[in-house]
């Protein structure tokens, strides 16, 4: 009888050794595809900057995988870009050699989107295959495929919008709807590899804490949605001054536009006076958020990402100021504002940690 015991004990604990290593291996493959989602942003970063995103007119899923092969390819691509209002009224000048840098970021972009597409649907095939899901990732699974998918469509819709004409670059709104839902995507994917890697143990229960990260959050997201504003309007060259904004705390023309509501969303000195001041409260709250933590000092992967958190809010604010510093150099703006992108990616994956290891109660994984 003992020995029955043993040995379903035994049998028990080799199941559940097995499932914990088949969950590693599903985290493990969600993030690389986190890191493989924020290679794409900054793709995206580099395109918008390098004003690239319309030099491929058309959406070709399948045959768009390859570039132009010859001479006459490239100079068929070209003829179709030449008919733009980018072109007409921005680019005239360019050659095709010009045409070509262009082309190769929009192309290596969608080029990234269709290997992120690879990677997923080739992972989720073969753990589907070899069972190692369980019943409750199967849906979980089917909102990230969705988020993928619409992302897609999302992309193109945001391309259109700067292929009509009096248009010479993508709208801005629709250009910051691509950028939110990729953080969206980002984040999704994230806390899902968290929830397969992060043990109770690890868990912080303090509801005031976790109500004081929800309203970061909130404020970021806000933050970001300006900060796509600031991109897709080429806001940062407005005022390229710091701290004053062109001499002047509170600028002249932030009340241009009629009716009055349109200024936070439409006019670009207000965008970017909107984006300096969030940054600012971002910091402030940020700085009595990791004051108010102190007091948790038992919880190493806590205090690792408050850590983080706290560095990167810093780093962020003079990236920041940098880049609107630096916003007349074009090829200072570019590597600039990508780094600036980049530390905003990352803020926002230590936030979400830090969501899904504080909690307002004890609850199980």
């Amino acid at each position: 009888m003992n020995k029955q015991l043993c040995f379903t004990n035994f049998a028990a604990a080799m199941i559940d050794i097995t499932r914990e290593r088949s969950s590693k291996q599903v985290a493990m493959w969600l993030l690389a595809g986190v890191g493989m989602i924020v290679i794409q942003v900054l793709l995206g970063g580099i395109t918008r900057l390098t004003e690239s995103g319309l030099s491929i007119t058309e959406w070709k899923p399948i045959t768009g995988i390859l570039p132009p092969m010859n001479d006459v390819a490239w100079q068929a691509e070209f003829d179709r870009y030449k008919v733009t209002d980018q072109f007409k009224y921005v680019h005239q000048n360019f050659s095709l050699s010009d045409f070509k840098f262009i082309f190769f970021w929009e192309w290596f972009h969608r080029l990234w989107a269709r290997l992120m597409g690879v990677v997923f649907l080739a992972g989720f095939v073969y753990f589907a295959a070899t069972k190692k899901f369980k019943r409750s990732m199967i849906t979980p699974m089917i909102i990230l495929f969705f988020l993928g998918g619409i992302q897609g469509f999302i992309g193109w819709a945001m391309v259109k919008s700067g292929l009509v004409p009096e248009k010479y670059y993508v709208g801005h709104v629709e250009l910051t709807t691509h950028f939110i839902a990729a953080m969206g995507l980002l984040c999704y994917t994230l806390w899902f590899a968290l929830s397969l890697l992060v043990k109770p143990v690890q868990i912080v229960v303090d509801a005031a804490l976790k109500k004081t990260l929800i309203f970061i959050l909130v404020l970021l997201v806000v933050q970001l949605i300006y900060g796509g504003f600031m991109a897709g309007m080429k806001a940062a060259i407005t005022a390229p001054t710091w701290p004053d904004i062109n001499g002047k705390m509170m600028p002249d023309h932030m009340n241009d536009l009629q009716p009055a509501l349109t200024n936070i969303a439409y006019n670009p000195i207000t965008v970017h006076f909107i984006h300096r001041g969030l940054a600012y409260v971002l910091l402030l709250l940020s700085i009595i958020w990791l004051i108010s933590t102190k007091k948790i000092s038992d919880n190493s992967l806590f205090n690792r990402l408050r850590t983080g958190f706290a560095a990167l809010v810093f780093i962020q604010v003079a990236l920041g100021i940098l880049t609107v510093l630096n916003a007349t150099y074009s090829n200072r703006l570019v590597w600039l504002g990508v780094s600036h992108q980049f530390t905003a990616m990352l803020l926002l994956m230590l936030l979400t940690c830090l969501l899904f290891v504080v909690r307002k109660k004890q609850s199980l994984l």
